[in-house]
């Protein structure tokens, strides 16, 4: 039974030890990213066909997520606010919680899901066939070269995908509110200034960019440190997936909590 609970604590302990050292490492990888971000040659070619990559994968699924959920948002929202009595309101509180909320993480999510995964593939195979330790032996810098451009590209993806989701949810909203419940187009529209405000769009990209450079760090970790063959590159695509998708939400948390203190929330 001693053995037993020993081996126990031991496997935690260990699996503490990895956590934060993985953590040290990704973190590490972050300042190397922003570190080479200011060499140069900066590599423009790369950059471009990487954006046009992720943007090809993750525009139409992003596109399709919006609608249904600027419908949820507008059909709740509106629910809720016709008990309370407040229905001029409804048109504020969807735009609210679209683009506070709801695009940021839908876009990174996106992202992550879809243009990650598709990062950490494409290092980890690198990996496995010794190119990136060819390039190395070159005198070439892998960070430089192949993973600063594809963060630049997800924070650029992520932040113009975010203002589609926030339009789209926006107007998918509109038409539900309207259409389905009856609502009236002027006053779901002339309320966007009641609640709304400026910086909540400003924090909104910052969460877009923020969410980018989390999805592509990761995903550049997990594709260089691949374990075990082709094995370990699915094995490291479905990790930094994982990952991405806990640390997103931990940042909104953050984020959002920052925001509330430092932004009074428009009339009090």
């Amino acid at each position: 039974m001693a053995s037993a609970t020993t081996r126990g604590v031991d496997r935690i302990a260990r699996a503490g030890t990895g956590a934060l050292e993985q953590t040290g490492n990704i973190v590490q990888l972050f300042v190397d990213v922003a570190r080479q971000t200011f060499a140069r040659p900066f590599q423009w070619r790369e950059f471009i066909q990487q954006a046009w990559f992720i943007a090809s994968v993750t525009i139409l699924p992003t596109a399709l997520i919006a609608i249904p959920f600027g419908a949820i948002v507008s059909l709740q929202t509106g629910s809720l606010i016709k008990q309370l009595g407040a229905e001029s309101y409804t048109g504020a509180a969807s735009v609210l919680v679209v683009i506070q909320q709801g695009s940021p993480l839908v876009t990174s999510l996106l992202v992550a899901g879809a243009a990650g995964s598709a990062v950490a593939a494409d290092l980890g195979s690198r990996t496995i066939r010794e190119e990136i330790d060819a390039m190395q032996v070159l005198g070439i810098n892998p960070i430089q070269r192949l993973v600063v451009p594809r963060v630049l590209a997800m924070v650029l993806v992520a932040i113009l995908l975010n203002g589609l989701v926030a339009v789209v949810g926006i107007g998918g909203g509109y038409f539900f509110n309207v259409v389905v419940q009856g609502g009236t187009p002027g006053a779901y529209l002339a309320s966007f200034g009641a609640l709304a405000q400026l910086p909540d769009l400003w924090i909104s990209t910052v969460k877009a960019a923020i969410f980018g450079v989390l999805a592509g760090v990761v995903a550049a970790y997990k594709g260089l440190n691949p374990k075990g063959g082709p094995k370990g590159v699915g094995d490291a695509v479905n990790q930094s997936v994982v990952i991405t998708f806990l640390l997103l939400f931990l940042a909104n948390l953050i984020i959002t909590a920052v925001y509330l203190q430092i932004v009074p929330p428009k009339g009090s």
